[in-house]
């Protein structure tokens, strides 16, 4: 005889009959959506050093142009 998870079988019986994922297909917009996305997660102590995501913005765009000046 095979075994039935209950809780399992609660959260089933708890979905409304107006949610319908019968069509639903499981990940449609998952590339696209990590095309568009892009966090970067800074380590604490890199984070303690600025206010903002805007001052880290601005961090990086002078080290990429130095980084490029240095190139030249």
């Amino acid at each position: 005889m095979k075994k039935t998870d209950t809780k399992a079988k609660k959260l089933k019986d708890t979905m409304r009959p107006e949610y319908d994922f019968s069509k639903a297909v499981r990940g449609k917009y998952h590339r696209a959506y990590q095309e568009s996305t892009n966090i970067v997660v800074l380590e604490p102590d890199v984070a303690a050093r600025f206010k903002n995501s805007r001052a880290v913005n601005r961090a990086l765009r002078a080290v990429l142009k130095a980084a490029e000046q240095a190139q030249v």
